[in-house]
């Protein structure tokens, strides 16, 4: 059989294609701070630093072993760019949105004729470019933002779900919004060298939202995300947070190429859940990858390999705090894998 490069072989695995071995990725947060000490970009400066970005980024790599490299580390520049407030983190702790600024379709209005060229959505792109012209013909590289039902939450704050579920005219508003952005921003990372997109959107979970709102509220805006990547011929891989379970077939439709399920998923459910997307996940970020030992770590890929996982990888992003060993011998348990 053909050996692929770890950038061919993502490719083809996200599109079902027949491949030499698993690809060992990650495509949530991958960042820790042993990376960081090992070299020498940190949090939160990483966070606003395209070089200390892509640096943190490689770390992912060269450190832990994963075959691609992804950026940014958090969900917070997106709802940044658009005036909301942030609280800064720290070595250990990612930024967070604590303050939101859309109440009414007269604020929606003010936050049109944006630009990319500007604060951090710019420095990630600029971060994307540094990777893609050091590993872009190798390695994968991942661009991830936040998915438009929760950067719409950001944006709105408190007031969300209560528009949501009273059917005010500001929520399809900013839907639509929020996606038109996502769109040009995913266009924007593939310009600049990113070939698969990560959506992050977990207050679109099913556990929060039902499978009727996830349907009318957050299926469509993937679908136009993912449709616009496809044209590209960019993978999409759609994250959401929670026990989605069953919500699967519904997220199924979206047309994303993988779906990434946390922990709280069996994995042979999910996969008889879907018929297109592949399953990705779902080691438990916590107790097995930042609490556990290597060994628990091989004993839980296990199980996950034997339900049938479409990649092995973590359930959520990865907690800053996880030694580098364990990310390694996750990694080594995906390569070593036999279909």
């Amino acid at each position: 059989m053909t050996e692929y490069t770890p950038k061919e072989r993502l490719y083809r695995a996200l599109r079902k294609q027949q491949i030499d071995r698993m690809p060992a990725v990650c495509f949530t947060q991958t960042a820790t701070v042993e990376q960081m000490e090992a070299c020498g970009a940190y949090w939160p400066e990483a966070h606003a630093d395209a070089e200390k970005m892509a640096t943190l980024a490689e770390a992912g790599h060269t450190e832990a072993g994963f075959e691609a490299v992804r950026v940014p580390f958090d969900i917070t520049a997106e709802a940044e760019h658009f005036g909301c407030g942030i609280k800064a983190g720290d070595l250990k702790q990612q930024p967070s949105v604590i303050k939101h600024v859309v109440k009414n379709m007269e604020d929606l209005e003010k936050l049109k004729g944006y630009s990319l060229k500007e604060g951090r959505i710019a420095i990630i792109l600029e971060a994307v470019k540094i990777l893609s012209e050091k590993y872009g013909e190798e390695l994968p590289i991942i661009g991830s933002m936040i998915g438009p039902f929760s950067l719409a939450q950001h944006i709105n704050g408190d007031a969300w779900f209560g528009n949501l579920f009273t059917g005010e005219e500001i929520v399809p508003a900013l839907l639509d919004f929020c996606t038109d952005f996502n769109v040009e921003y995913a266009k924007a990372m593939v310009e600049n060298g990113a070939d698969t997109i990560a959506i992050i959107d977990p207050t679109a979970s099913y556990e929060l939202i039902g499978g009727e709102f996830y349907e009318k509220y957050a299926l469509p805006y993937h679908k136009k995300i993912a449709d616009a990547m496809k044209e590209l011929d960019v993978a999409t891989v759609l994250h959401i947070c929670g026990n989605t379970t069953n919500g699967l077939s519904i997220m199924d439709k979206a047309g994303v190429n993988a779906i990434s399920v946390d922990q709280r998923v069996d994995i042979k459910t999910a996969t008889g859940n879907v018929e297109n997307a592949i399953i990705v996940g779902n080691i438990d970020p916590v107790a097995v990858l930042w609490n556990g030992t290597p060994e628990e770590v091989a004993e839980a890929s296990k199980k996950v390999l034997d339900a049938g996982v479409g990649l092995l990888t973590v359930g959520c992003g990865i907690v800053s705090m996880t030694p580098t060993a364990n990310l390694r011998k996750m990694v080594e348990c995906a390569i070593n894998h036999k279909y």
